[in-house]
């Protein structure tokens, strides 16, 4: 059962980090860059639903937990009256098979205030943690996967996309990217 602080919580604010900065599906209200400590963005979590399957698991990204890194996403305030609905909805579309789990964290917003947000980090005891792939390893699952929400190039692509947008760099991502693209035959 899910803690219920989170439907407490005015304003709302939602750390995104991966789709949720370019596909929300909730009401926004506000967007700024934003900046969670003690975390990384990392293809760490086997997909077996919505970029992948269980005979061919894709990959998504996951906050994974390590010392002395940080991660940069979106924070995502959710616009008033609409809290309620988003929380469940983002349960819905999250914890889909309890590999992530839900977390108030606080953020540090681009305009140097700090704010409590709800994000989804990785389960390091979940049979889908798979933080000891090589990014080799990782573009070759990319590459070849696809769920119910589509191709798992899809999902890297547009995330690399929305970072680089942003001006948010992230190395591995980009070589990544660079190397399902080939993997793929896409210019």
């Amino acid at each position: 059962m899910q803690d219920d602080k989170a439907l407490e919580q005015r304003p709302l604010w939602v750390f995104g980090y991966a789709s949720l900065m370019w596909n929300p599906g909730f009401p926004v209200a506000e967007t700024t860059l934003a900046t969670l400590a003690g975390f990384h963005r990392s293809f760490c979590m086997s997909s077996i639903h919505h970029r992948g399957t269980v005979e061919k698991p894709g990959l998504v990204l996951a906050l994974d937990p390590a010392e002395r890194t940080s991660c940069t996403g979106l924070a995502l305030r959710v616009e008033e009256g609409s809290e309620a609905a988003t929380v469940g909805y983002l349960r819905e579309r999250e914890l889909i098979s309890s590999a992530y789990v839900e977390r108030l964290v606080p953020v540090d917003l681009q305009n140097g205030t700090t704010v409590t947000a709800l994000t989804y980090v990785v389960d390091r005891t979940h049979e889908q943690y798979v933080a000891h792939l090589t990014l080799e390893e990782q573009a070759q699952i990319i590459a070849r996967a696809h769920g119910g929400r589509g191709p798992n190039t899809e999902y890297l692509w547009n995330t690399f996309a929305h970072l680089s947008e942003l001006g948010i760099e992230d190395p591995d991502l980009g070589w990544l990217s660079e190397r399902v693209r080939g993997l793929s035959g896409v210019d």
